[in-house]
């Protein structure tokens, strides 16, 4: 049975404890003794009872966390080449910020699909409501002054009846969305459908490679910093950036390499960054801080990944709730602004 892959915030969190305990000179078998003491759940406890039997079995640390199955394979690549080249304490921190930092952006995209969504589906239940609940209450006193409801108030109490008879089937309709919906979300087969829509729609595809050109930029320094080759490191990094399009660019960049560019002619010619951040990266190549000049490039995307995000936030939030109040607006109107002609009449 294969196990589950531990999430961002776990992988974060547990290579940053590692990264303390080996700064401290403890060995990762005795680390992970340590860490298993303070383990708060069962499951935290049975990752790290995993690691332990592998390692005592004589495998190396990296391969301790391959055996295990908790663990992703960016993670025991680089911590195998920590381990080959003694700084797998530098290694641990930095996946830590990384995986911090990828955190940081699930959080953010969670924020803002979040409370359209909910925003979304209160809309649809309030107008529910109101036109099989409250229009029927008004309809009663239509029919008690001697007179209809017309026009748009008529046409939605139809449809409210209609709703009310065939509420069963709208109950079983919803609950077939809602399937479908955990198994576009939770199924490798519908998170590959959900990947595709984000890089063929006009909407999401340039704020989604924004966010691979990120990861690619942060995936690059990590790995520079911790003496991998230009050509090994494109490899790793092609894995991490999850986006079709940008990951083809990434391979298009080797090409390049391979008919004898330099990295920043390579990365040019591939089109991954603006030429503002390629010629920063050919600055870097020539004073040997490319893996800096890399990680800076990574801060500015993600500044400007969560500036997008805080921006679709500002102008969906006050969007929705005017639909919102329009919608109940309309309806209601529709119904009190007769009525009120019927009573004036009476009188």
């Amino acid at each position: 049975m294969k196990k589950k892959i531990l999430s961002n915030r776990e992988l974060s969190s547990f290579c940053e404890q590692m990264s303390m305990i080996l700064n401290s000179g403890i060995t990762p078998i005795d680390g992970l003794n340590l860490m298993l003491s303070d383990a708060s759940d069962k499951y935290t406890a049975q990752v790290l009872s995993d690691v332990i039997e592998h390692t005592k079995e004589g495998n190396g640390f990296g391969n301790a966390l391959e055996a295990s199955g908790y663990f992703p394979d960016y993670v025991i690549s680089m911590t195998k080449i920590g381990e080959e080249s003694g700084s797998t304490d530098t290694i641990m921190t930095t996946l830590a910020d990384y995986y911090s930092h990828e955190e940081s952006i699930s959080d953010s995209i969670r924020s803002a699909v979040t409370y359209p969504l909910i925003m979304v589906i209160m809309m649809f239940f309030i107008i529910i409501i109101l036109i099989t609940r409250v229009l029927p209450l008004f309809d009663q006193v239509y029919l008690q002054l001697g007179a209809h409801m017309s026009g748009l108030s008529a046409l939605l109490l139809s449809l409210g009846k209609k709703l009310q008879a065939y509420s069963l089937i709208l109950l079983i309709t919803l609950a077939v969305i809602l399937v479908v919906a955990l198994i576009i979300s939770f199924t490798p087969f519908g998170r590959n459908i959900l990947k595709k829509m984000r890089e063929n729609s006009s909407l999401t595809r340039n704020f989604y490679k924004d966010i691979a050109y990120g990861r690619f930029a942060g995936g690059m320094s990590l790995m520079l910093k911790s003496g991998i080759g230009i050509f090994q490191a494109l490899d790793m990094v092609s894995r991490l950036v999850n986006n079709g399009p940008v990951e083809a660019q990434i391979k298009d960049c080797k090409h390049n390499i391979e008919e004898g560019c330099n990295f920043a002619e390579a990365l040019n010619k591939s089109s991954i960054f603006s030429k503002l951040y390629s010629r920063m990266i050919s600055v870097g190549v020539k004073t040997g801080d490319v893996d800096k000049v890399l990680g800076k490039i990574s801060n500015l995307y993600e500044r400007e990944t969560d500036r997008k995000i805080q921006s679709f936030i500002s102008i969906i939030e006050p969007t929705l709730v005017i639909i919102l109040s329009l919608v109940v607006g309309v309806i209601l109107l529709s119904v009190i602004f007769p009525l009120l002609g019927v009573m004036t009449g009476i009188d």
